[in-house]
Parts: structure tokens; sequence; C-alpha cells
């Protein structure tokens, strides 16, 4: 007697390997890495004190994974901390741009824009920062 084509233990195999396959297929998957935009923050949580968000620069959270810049007196804005490019966490914030540290993106503390892509590459190669909610409460950044 021949086994027919599609067993029942086979189904049952092919269906354990899919199901156990998708969760890491999805962890891999692009927007995956942690922060795609979203906060570790709570909405009014305060993330920063104004006076500590230097003028022209801007300071990184990257517990809450939060950059929170003052591109001119009394502008804040508040973006991912987490790179468009690989997915690392952003390391500084000066002259003008927020850098990454492992391939040397940097982007706009104005609005987030690319303005060097990784390794020296064209503006505009990776995605723009997600921008993150924040609000000035009192002295603070407050998570918005």
């Amino acid at each position: 007697m021949t086994e027919p084509a599609l067993s029942r233990r086979r189904v049952l195999a092919v269906g354990a390997v899919g199901g156990l396959s998708l969760p890491v297929l999805t962890a891999c998957g692009p927007g995956s890495q942690t922060g795609g935009g979203e906060t570790g923050a709570t909405a009014g949580a305060v993330l920063v004190a104004t006076a500590k968000v230097p003028v022209g620069g801007g300071v990184i959270l990257a517990e809450q994974n939060v950059v929170v810049t003052q591109p001119a007196k009394g502008t804040f804005n508040g973006f991912s901390a987490t790179c468009t490019h690989q997915g690392c966490i952003l390391a500084t914030v000066a002259a003008g741009t927020i850098n990454c540290g492992c391939h040397g993106s940097q982007f706009s503390i104005t609005d987030g824009s690319n303005v060097t892509g990784p390794s020296g590459s064209a503006a505009g190669s990776v995605p723009p920062l997600p921008k993150v909610g924040i609000k000035v409460k009192g002295a603070n950044i407050v998570s918005g």
C-alpha cells in the first residue's frame, strides 16, 4: 500500500514549521527595529527639562527612544532615536544634525530629513526620522 502524497503527518509538520517561522520572519522585517516612531514614554511623561536642550542642538533619550531638538530658541521637535537605515540608536546631536554612530547617517534637527546617507551616500538615501509627539509643559518637554 502506498502512502498518499499529502499525509496527515506531513500536513501537521509543515504547519508547525510554518507557524514557528512566521514570528521569526516578522521580527526581521522592515519597521521591526525598536522604535520605528514608537516611544517608550507614556503620554504626558516628562522627557527632559527645556533648559537641557541646547539651541541649535538636541538631546538623545535612548531609553525613551526619543530625540528632542531645539533648532531655534523656543522651538522643540521630537523624533524617533532609531536610525532609519539599520535600526541603530542614534549617537549624537551636533552642528544642526542628529548623527548615527553605526554608518554615519545624519538627519536634520529641524524636520528629521536625511541630510547625509549611510557611509556618506546622498541625502535622502534613507527615510527621514519619524516624528514623535512632544509638548512643552512649564519648564519641561513631555511626551505627547
